[in-house]
């Protein structure tokens, strides 16, 4: 009997996608979409400080490649420094390549190399590529000026972190999905008494997650009290 299998964009996360994004800059989603789905779309280059959601449109746009049919790949340069050769030559064939944590290996040599040799191949190719950093590429300590000549003629879009509507939205969209109710007034807590980047915002809703399913009970600022202690009211 043959297994069914699941489709490709099922292996990004859920949450991670174009559409979920909130407040992303004028155009970022359609050139994000174009790299992701139209062969010889101008490549990308993502820039902003940490937890503005850089990594979720890496994954998105491989989602999104995956389920037009097309060849997507996501690689964090930081898990790969010192092999980042290896590691590239790994992704040959594909036709969408997002490497995020590109500031790990500025200032490498030897990585920087390999990237640079990886850039020139996948033009060749006709592959789409999106680049993650922190810092835009005039920014970055790179040691190569050819490689940073390179990476300075992709498109930049530079991610700004959300102000508190905009975690308040990020966190009504992400507890929806989940099946959980999160009204105003616990919202508002929450985001007075948890730390502010995505990521701590996310973990805190799998928590509640977790306890509000155990004591079959709705989120209200109550429960948040008990669930993640009296010391967070203070």
């Amino acid at each position: 009997m043959t297994v069914p299998q699941l489709p490709l964009a099922l292996r990004y996360p859920p949450e991670q996608r174009l559409d979920t994004y909130v407040a992303p800059p004028d155009g970022a989603i359609a050139q994000l979409h174009a790299l992701a789905t139209v062969p010889h779309s101008d490549w990308l280059f993502l820039s902003g400080p940490g937890g503005v959601g850089k990594r979720h449109l890496a994954l998105a746009v491989c989602a999104d490649a995956d389920a037009n049919g097309r060849r997507a790949t996501y690689l964090s340069l930081k898990t790969a420094m010192g092999r980042v050769r290896d590691a590239l030559d790994g992704l040959e064939g594909k036709d969408v390549v997002a490497l995020d944590d590109l500031d790990a290996i500025a200032g490498h040599r030897d990585d920087e190399i390999a990237l640079f040799d990886f850039h020139n191949r996948a033009r060749s190719s006709g592959a789409g590529v999106l680049y993650a950093s922190q810092s835009t590429p005039d920014a970055l300590p790179l040691v190569l000026p050819d490689l940073r000549s390179r990476l300075s003629q992709c498109t930049r879009i530079v991610l700004q972190p959300l102000d508190d509507t905009g975690r308040g939205e990020v966190l009504r969209q992400r507890a929806q999905r989940r099946g959980l109710q999160l009204d105003d007034a616990a919202i508002d807590w929450l985001l007075k008494r948890v730390d502010r980047d995505l990521a701590s915002l996310t973990a805190c809703l799998d928590t509640l997650d977790r306890a509000s399913l155990a004591a079959q009970r709705r989120i209200t600022v109550p429960f948040l009290r008990q669930v993640l202690g009296v010391d967070a009211d203070s």
